[in-house]
């Protein structure tokens, strides 16, 4: 279960790459190194994951536009 919830940070990580700085990217390419040896991530490194993700990724909520794109009624 842990190493879908690393792959999805690490995926996710991958756009935001060019945004870190020089000692946040070294820290994520060791991460990613390690995802492809099939390492399983310590609890700190897991951490430090974690922390980026939470950093760079903003999850937001989808806009509705229905009422937009909604049919007017023709009488």
């Amino acid at each position: 279960m842990r190493s879908i919830v690393q792959k999805k940070y690490i995926e996710t990580l991958k756009r935001y790459e060019k945004k870190m700085d020089r000692n946040e990217r070294e820290m994520y390419i060791m991460i990613v190194k390690r995802h492809k040896d099939d390492e399983d991530l310590d609890n700190i490194s897991f951490g430090k994951l974690k922390d980026l993700f939470t950093k760079y990724y903003t999850d937001r909520e989808k806009k509705n536009y229905d009422h937009i794109f909604k049919k007017p009624d023709s009488e």
